[in-house]
């Protein structure tokens, strides 16, 4: 039986600084968040660990945009990415609404909004949609569909100029891969759907 390969050295050692450098970040957020006692809760490195093994890309604006920090990453039970910076506008646990959300949804047939009414722009060499004013921005591109929520329209813009993939080699402001139709995704049962296998009698 052939022996499953084992990273390169060079592999391991690049993962070994990444992992460094968001133990570093997570350690420079926590400090941030502890002048708000709402606010002030660490983000896990693992956290942003599982945005950089995840197997599609995941959009996010770098460790602080425009002087806001993370202060939330949220994996959802559907494959999605939330990344929050900035505290909270109103509202409180539970019911925060950031200046800033970046969602990944890995499932690229859903677009965010729905019916609501949206007009159509093109961004970074993709179409987008643009809805509330231009406080939201859907951005389908690659298998995933982004969607940007912000406090105003120009918050909104800047961040769509700025997100890149924390998992894929990418500069802001530069062409977005063009949308890939759909991935089928969303019909894919993720390993928590899917019934747990009988053992064999031994």
């Amino acid at each position: 039986m052939p022996r499953a390969s084992s990273p390169s050295p060079a592999r391991g050692a690049a993962r070994a600084g990444l992992l460094a450098a968001l133990a570093a970040l997570a350690a420079g957020l926590a400090l941030a968040g502890c002048g708000d006692t709402v606010q002030a809760k660490p983000i896990p490195h693992n956290e942003l660990e599982t945005m950089i093994v995840a197997p599609f890309p995941v959009y996010w604006a770098g460790g602080s945009f425009q002087q806001m920090q993370i202060t939330e990453v949220a994996p959802d039970p559907s494959g999605a990415f939330t990344v929050q910076y900035g505290n909270c506008l109103q509202g409180g646990q539970g019911t925060c609404t950031p200046p800033l959300q970046i969602v990944t949804n890995p499932d690229n047939s859903f677009l965010a909004g729905g019916r609501a009414p949206s007009s159509d722009a093109r961004l970074r060499g993709v179409p987008v949609k643009l809805a509330e004013a231009g406080r939201t921005v859907t951005i389908p591109t690659g298998g995933v569909v982004v969607s940007i929520f912000a406090r105003d329209a120009r918050l909104a813009a800047s961040a769509a100029q700025a997100i890149v993939a924390i998992n894929r080699p990418q500069s802001p402001g530069e062409a977005l891969p063009a949308p890939l139709p759909d991935t089928g995704f969303g019909s894919t049962p993720l390993p928590s759907q899917r019934p747990a296998t009988a053992r064999p009698a031994s």
